[in-house]
């Protein structure tokens, strides 16, 4: 099915937009080693966000792959990984801060480096949010997308500089219509010295609707519940 939607979004870029029930988002790291920070927001109540610690304890998990979900703060479904061929995706490490980027990399600003400039997470999405009458006090924790990170036993995380190739890709089938948010800088533990973030594809397609045997939706019982709160608010809605 040919995508509805096609961007190539920079290293170091931001997007946001609206993405329909019953949408698909593929992204696709291009060169190897991409990062993609994600809020998600109600588009049309945008009180009600991803709910980090409800996506992780319900489904007793640490990261994101497939049949996984991504829930509101609400107890419902913002949307359902269908496809993954990376294989773990960070939702615990938040994003780059200003500070961050200078004390790793350097500084090099407009003024001297223009669209080279160095960006970091947290500013992009500040950006972004105020496209949409949002700002500091509605951000969220973030997932990181094509970062793998893991713990020990003593809860020390290790950044995988070499989990993600070219051409890996994870899709997103959107349950609500749901504000995304998205940075592409670089993930806060990546240990890598050079500010080199790496560009992505995104992509748009008509999802098929989920039926009563959907593998996300079977996956866990807080998951089935979570869809049966979503279809309540739609048919209220209608």
């Amino acid at each position: 099915m040919p995508p509805l939607y096609r961007i190539t979004i920079t290293g170091g870029g931001m997007w946001s937009k609206i993405i329909g029930r019953g949408k698909t988002i593929r992204l696709t790291d291009l060169e190897g080693g991409a990062n993609v920070s994600m809020l998600l927001y109600n588009a049309a109540e945008r009180l009600e966000r991803y709910n980090m610690p409800d996506t992780l304890k319900g489904q007793q998990i640490f990261f994101l792959t497939a049949p996984y979900c991504i829930h509101s703060d609400m107890g419902r479904i913002f949307c359902s990984v269908t496809e993954d061929t990376a294989g773990w995706h960070d939702t615990v490490c938040g994003c780059t801060q200003a500070r961050t980027v200078e004390k790793k990399y350097g500084v090099k600003t407009y003024q001297n480096g223009r669209n080279d400039f160095y960006r970091n997470g947290h500013e992009n999405f500040i950006i972004e949010l105020a496209k949409w009458g949002l700002g500091k006090r509605d951000l969220i924790p973030n997932i990181n997308f094509f970062s793998q990170v893991t713990s020990n036993e003593e809860g020390r995380l290790t950044f995988d500089q070499d989990a993600t190739k070219a051409g890996a890709h994870i899709d997103l089938r959107f349950e609500m219509d749901t504000l995304v948010i998205l940075n592409t800088c670089q993930h806060p533990l990546d240990p890598n010295p050079v500010y080199a973030p790496k560009p992505v594809e995104l992509s748009v397609t008509q999802a098929t609707p989920p039926g009563a045997e959907d593998p996300s939706r079977i996956s866990c019982p807080e998951n089935e519940r979570a869809f049966i709160n979503t279809e309540d608010y739609y048919h209220l809605c209608a």
